[in-house]
């Protein structure tokens, strides 16, 4: 009887301790950033990768068919204007140089020779002894041997011509930028062997989406950000492609800047202010929204109880790192930037102020 007592004293005790109330569990207060809201009106603007090139970029190549035997310059290499750029085999016009040297020896020495009979001839006719029919033809033999001296010259100067083109001159001073031919390599006329960026003008080329092409247009003044610098640079728009990219689906756009020293190939921003919208929109950091049930939301702080509060919004679009909020929120009202997703509706949180600022 003893035993089925404390038995039974034990079991309400259990009992009694597992429908006591559990201790209530302290939520730790938030420190937060905010944000007051406030509207603005906000101007769009477009930014753009671009590469520096040089305005007058050639393709240069001979202008004769053979075998490359020497190029002289190499990639990168600042060269003058008349400069000796390459060579090619040139033995076979140098044969003809010589043939057509001879042709033309040939031909005038037959004029000589028409030259003189005619002159003799001539002397025959004024005494009469031969009729005016004959010296005719030997004026006709003349012409001919002059009009074949003629045509030997020409075919001579076309000859030399074809040796000078066997070597390649630097058109105008500039960079070579590109290598396409080597040597020993048997080319074709026209063929290009390198590439050479003129000195002078440069240009930033970047691609532009359909959808922000109308923010371009030939005349128009945009700034230019070096990457590897924090100058702005001012080009003006010279060329809008009037067709798209087949496989982006871009238009190229070349603008031309007004520092002609920038390095070749620099990597550039291009930034393009759009219109300013006539609506007011509130701009918050992404930081400061979060997804909830499908639905865009922010933390808002009730500063007379300091707790948090979520509110619903509408997201109008983004610009750089920020949202653009069209409805939901009124100025004033302060907005969670930071920390939005370890926070509950009804929060207590404290303004988060940096260490060694004052309280």
């Amino acid at each position: 009887m003893y035993r089925l007592q404390t038995v039974l004293c034990i079991t309400g005790v259990s009992l009694l301790l597992a429908c006591s109330p559990a201790p209530n569990v302290q939520v730790p207060v938030r420190a937060v950033k905010v944000l007051q809201v406030s509207e603005s009106i906000l101007s769009t603007q477009a930014e753009f990768a671009g590469e520096v090139r040089a305005r007058v970029e050639a393709r240069v190549g001979f202008r004769v068919p053979g075998k490359l035997t020497a190029r002289y310059v190499e990639l990168g290499q600042r060269v003058k204007a008349g400069q000796l750029l390459a060579e090619m085999d040139a033995q076979d016009y140098r044969l003809s140089v010589d043939s057509a040297r001879a042709s033309l020896n040939a031909a005038q020495t037959n004029r000589d020779l028409a030259a003189a009979d005619f002159k003799r001839y001539k002397e025959l006719r004024d005494k009469e002894f031969i009729s005016g029919a004959e010296l005719e033809r030997r004026e006709s033999s003349l012409k001919a041997a002059q009009s074949q001296f003629e045509q030997a010259q020409a075919q001579l100067s076309a000859q030399r011509n074809q040796l000078t083109y066997s070597k390649l001159f630097a058109d105008k001073a500039g960079v070579v930028t590109g290598l396409e031919a080597e040597v020993g390599q048997v080319l074709s006329a026209g063929m290009p062997v390198l590439r050479l960026a003129h000195d002078g003008a440069r240009e930033v080329a970047f691609a532009v989406p359909e959808d922000r092409l109308s923010l371009v247009k030939p005349g128009q003044v945009l700034k230019v950000k070096l990457w590897g610098g924090q100058q702005t640079l001012s080009a003006k728009v010279q060329e809008v492609a009037a067709s798209a990219d087949p496989v982006t689906r871009t238009f190229m756009v070349k603008a031309t800047l007004d520092d002609m020293k920038v390095p070749l190939g620099s990597t550039a921003t291009v930034l393009i202010s759009g219109e300013k919208s006539t609506a007011k929109n509130i701009s918050l950091p992404t930081s400061a929204v979060r997804q909830e049930g499908g639905k865009t939301s922010v933390w808002v702080v009730d500063p007379a109880s300091m707790t948090v509060r979520s509110q619903a919004i509408e997201v109008s679009g983004m610009q750089d790192n920020s949202v653009l909020v069209s409805s939901g929120l009124q100025p004033g009202q302060q907005v969670v930037t930071a920390g939005v997703h370890v926070l509950s509706e009804g929060q207590k949180v404290s303004y988060f102020k940096p260490a060694g600022s004052q309280p």
